[in-house]
């Protein structure tokens, strides 16, 4: 197994069991491997942790996950239909249906006023943090992260808001290498729901 490939099984294994995105996971797992004596290496894509990401689960949480996944993206639908004037597209592992109780629900909003989806939270009493996520190209995204609380996993959930300009959805929906989606909007993950699919 070459470096690469060493890579994407650690991050898998970080995305699962920490609930790390795979950009963070991947560094992680590229660092670790380095101090133990590996050399440096191209990083895998997203789509070769993400097959890591689904033989682990296969391997070690096939009878958990899909019950979570179930869970998470209830929750999902539920700030879905919550935020609808916001035109929001689920993304993350929620989507991608590789979810575990550790993941967040990442929700991308669209707004022509980014701030309006603060006023409609702070109007609906909703608590929430602020933080900032970095982007290779074009400006940080400010990112609104509530916990919300989940019935069927008895924990709270963080659901990640991340607000866009209203002209960066043109882009939203372009797919991976496979041709798969990587997000959906309220009318899709439904469709996940009432067919019973994992893979978004």
């Amino acid at each position: 197994m070459n470096v690469t490939a060493e890579i994407a099984v650690a991050a898998a294994r970080l995305v699962v069991e920490e609930g790390l995105e795979y950009a963070a996971a991947k560094r992680k797992a590229a660092g670790e491997l380095q101090r133990r004596g590996s050399a440096r290496a191209e990083l895998p894509a997203n789509e070769a942790v993400e097959d890591q990401v689904r033989e682990h689960l296969a391997l070690f949480h096939a009878d958990d996950q899909p019950g979570e996944l179930r869970a998470l993206r209830e929750l999902a639908r539920q700030w879905m239909r919550r935020l609808a004037d916001f035109r929001p597209h689920l993304a993350g592992a929620v989507w991608r249906g590789t979810a575990t109780r550790r993941s967040a629900v990442l929700l991308d909003l669209y707004c022509d006023d980014p701030k309006a989806a603060e006023i409609a939270l702070l109007d609906a009493g909703v608590r929430y943090d602020t933080e900032t996520q970095s982007r290779s190209l074009g400006e940080p995204v400010q990112l609104l992260v509530v916990q919300a609380p989940s019935r069927e996993l008895g924990a709270h959930v963080p659901v990640v808001l991340a607000l866009h300009d209203h002209d960066d959805q043109r882009g939203a929906l372009r797919p991976d290498a496979r041709g798969r989606s990587w997000r959906g909007d309220l009318a899709a993950l439904e469709r996940l729901l009432a067919d019973g699919e994992v893979a978004g």
